[in-house]
Parts: C-alpha cells; sequence; structure tokens
C-alpha cells in the first residue's frame, strides 16, 4: 500500500523529472544545447539550500529568507541553468549586451517556461526563485552562468502564492 505522503512525494519527483525533459528539450538559439538541469529531492539537500538563502539575505534582502522557509515545505526543487554558448552572433552596435549572452539567457528563459508548463499540467504547485538559484550557485550545486530554482510541492493550498512575511507571531 501506498501512503499519501509517499505517494505525494514520489509523484512530485516523478514530475521533476518531466520538467527537466521539458527544459532539455526546449527549442534554443541555433540548436546550441546550453541548459544544465539538476534535481534536490532530499531533505538534507533542501535544508542546505534554505541555509544558504537565509545566509545570502544579509546580502541580497529579506525575500531570500522568506523563500527559504518554501525551500524547506518543498518536496523537491528543479535547478535550471544556462551557460553562455559561443553562439558567433554579431551584436548590434545599439544592444546592452552581446547577442550571445541575450540568446543564451533567452533559451533559459523559455526552458523555464517549458518545465513550469509541465508541472502545471501535472497540478504541481511550483514558484520560479532567483534567490534559491543564486544559493545553488553559490553551494555549486548547478554548474550554470546563470541559475533559477523552482521548488515543487503538492497541498491543498499552494504554499508559494499569498506569502506573508515575515511570518504573523
Amino acid at each position: 500500500m501506498i501512503e499519501d505522503k509517499d505517494l505525494i512525494k514520489e509523484t512530485v519527483i516523478e514530475a521533476a523529472k518531466l520538467m527537466a525533459v521539458s527544459a532539455l528539450t526546449a527549442p534554443k538559439a541555433r540548436g546550441v544545447d546550453n541548459i544544465v538541469v539538476r534535481i534536490l529531492d532530499k531533505d538534507d539537500e533542501l535544508e542546505l539550500l534554505a541555509r544558504k538563502m537565509e545566509e545570502l539575505s544579509e546580502y541580497y534582502g529579506d525575500f531570500f529568507k522568506r523563500d527559504a522557509h518554501n525551500i524547506r515545505n518543498s518536496k523537491a526543487v528543479v535547478l535550471i541553468g544556462c551557460k553562455i554558448a559561443a553562439l558567433n552572433l554579431k551584436t548590434p552596435p545599439f544592444w546592452k549586451i552581446d547577442a550571445d549572452t541575450l540568446h543564451s539567457i533567452v533559451n533559459l528563459g523559455i526552458a523555464i517556461g517549458s518545465a513550469v508548463k509541465t508541472a502545471s499540467i501535472h497540478n504541481i504547485d511550483n514558484r520560479v526563485m532567483f534567490s534559491a538559484g543564486v544559493a545553488a550557485q553559490e553551494l555549486k550545486l548547478i554548474d550554470a552562468d546563470y541559475a533559477f530554482a523552482i521548488p515543487l510541492n503538492v497541498s491543498s493550498k499552494n504554499i508559494y502564492f499569498d506569502r506573508v512575511w515575515p511570518p504573523p507571531k
């Protein structure tokens, strides 16, 4: 017999794997694969990430602490990052950043969008987090030039919305 708690955790991990496939197979500029994905599904991994976020809140702001609370209450986290690819694109002189960097980051955005679409199809609550992505990079949990994190959960109320910070006493 599979208990509710185990069923939810296993389902979230399966959805995370499908999200990783969605991110990795998303369309990319010039077909160059520059997307990196990692799944955190162990409680100690989530706690390590949450603690790093709390530490980084001193520099980045209190919202890192708020997001750390969400990470602790998640079943898994999908990390999605990109490496800046040499696409050999000519940069228009009026652009503020070079075309290779821009297209690499656009690839990341498309990959993230594909991943959260997959989570949504499977009714997995999620939220894209800059904060947890930065912390994951600091911890070297993902080898990427830029990274975001997508925490995942299943509950009767989505824990990633209507967040109040600091929590009521």
